[in-house]
């Protein structure tokens, strides 16, 4: 027998294209790193280190948090555990910490697969898959759900990749938000209102160093060319990177420069529907039985 402890998250299914180094985890089937040329492009995790802060973690059935972890669907009330214990709600989906298996390798891509069956305060039967592609233009991933159970699942997406910024401050960051609209939250940081960005400190349009302000916002109204939007981080010191999206299946993205532990980056998340969406139904989804979503979202270092 090895004597060899296994990784906190699971297999380690690596992908070497060219100038790319590229790690995807059983644990979440999410990112937990990616290099080009040696510099890291993704802020992520080592291999025997657990998966902190969210980095890189697919967010499925629901992005963000649901208010108390309790919805009503069809007439009926769910009571899903409360995963933020601190702020009473239940954050990210049901997915990020459940294992996730190898389907497909090419050259060039990786496909990981996940079920998620029926469990408190869930109901439904949902199958994902999900392939990251690398390219020399970059990242391509595309996700694909289906329910394959009986009843009308509610669903929202998200995903929650960190840019990496190296040593910078993050003060000195700068971010372009091609948004004109955010959404206003109170101390559980749920929401309040959807506002829109001008003449506020939310306002990074024509992009600007984040000056200490920091964010962990959802934003809204994202222009773009293309049918894409993209949201760029430059650090000083370092090429800046795009993180793009669909622009008609994600019209929500979340910003995060907060304080986390491990590599420093900023959060760039593309998402289907805001926090609470479960409980305010904007933007939310909902699978019939043999209905599918697919969307696709990348990552393109300048």
């Amino acid at each position: 027998m090895s004597n060899q402890k296994p990784s906190p998250t699971g297999e380690q299914w690596n992908l070497s294209v060219g100038r790319d180094e590229l790690v995807v985890v059983e644990v979440g089937g999410g990112l937990r790193s990616w290099t080009r040329d040696g510099v890291e492009v993704l802020a992520g995790f080592d291999a025997d280190e657990p998966c902190s802060s969210g980095r890189g973690q697919q967010l499925i059935p629901w992005p963000n948090r649901i208010r108390d972890g309790r919805y009503t669907d069809d007439g009926v009330e769910h009571q899903l555990a409360l995963t933020e214990v601190d702020r009473h709600n239940a954050i990210h989906g049901l997915v990020r910490w459940a294992p996730w298996r190898l389907v497909a390798r090419t050259d060039t891509s990786l496909t990981v697969a996940h079920r998620l069956f029926p469990g408190q305060g869930w109901d439904w039967h949902l199958a994902s898959t999900t392939t990251y592609a690398v390219s020399p233009a970059g990242l391509t991933v595309t996700v694909h759900v289906a329910n394959v159970g009986k009843g009308t699942a509610p669903f929202g997406y998200g995903v929650h990749p960190y840019l990496a910024i190296g040593d910078a401050p993050m003060e000195e960051v700068e971010l372009t938000v091609p948004a004109s609209s955010y959404m206003e939250v109170d101390d559980r940081l749920l929401p309040l209102r959807t506002s829109p960005v001008d003449d506020t400190a939310y306002d990074f349009r024509d992009g600007r160093a984040l000056a200490g302000h920091m964010l962990d916002t959802a934003y809204t109204e994202l222009a773009g060319e293309d049918d894409r939007w993209r949201i760029t981080v430059a650090p000083p010191g370092r090429a800046p990177v795009d993180l793009w999206a669909d622009a008609e299946v994600f019209p929500w993205a979340q910003v995060f420069t907060g304080s986390v532990a491990g590599r420093r980056g900023v959060a760039v998340e593309p998402m289907t529907c805001p926090p609470d969406a479960f409980n305010s139904g904007t933007a939310l989804l909902r699978l019939g039985p043999g209905e599918a979503w697919t969307g696709t979202w990348g990552i393109s270092p300048r």
